[in-house]
C-alpha cells in the first residue's frame, strides 16, 4: 500500500538548493530529486532511491540540506512489510 505523504515545503526547498549546488554528490542528488518529484503527488521512493538517500544521510559531508532531501525521500519509501 503507497504511503500518503508528500514532501513538505521547507524540505522541497532544501532539496532544490541541493540539485542547484554543483558540490553535491550523486547520492544527495538523486535523493533531492526524488523527494522533489513527490512534493503534490502521492508517489512513493523507489528502491535505488532509497538506497541514495540512506548514502546521502550516511556521508558526513552531506549538507544540512542534502540530510533534509535525504529524509523526506525516505520517509515516502513503502514498507516492504505485509
Amino acid at each position: 500500500m503507497a504511503k500518503s505523504e508528500v514532501t513538505s515545503k521547507r524540505a522541497a526547498s532544501s532539496a532544490s538548493k541541493v540539485l542547484r549546488d554543483s558540490g553535491s554528490s550523486k547520492s544527495a542528488k538523486s535523493a533531492a530529486g526524488s523527494a522533489l518529484s513527490q512534493r503534490s503527488t502521492s508517489k512513493t521512493t523507489s528502491s535505488g532511491a532509497a538506497s541514495a538517500a540512506s548514502k546521502a544521510l550516511k556521508n558526513a559531508g552531506s549538507s544540512k540540506a542534502a540530510r533534509s532531501a535525504a529524509g523526506s525521500a525516505l520517509t515516502q519509501k513503502p514498507s516492504g512489510r505485509r
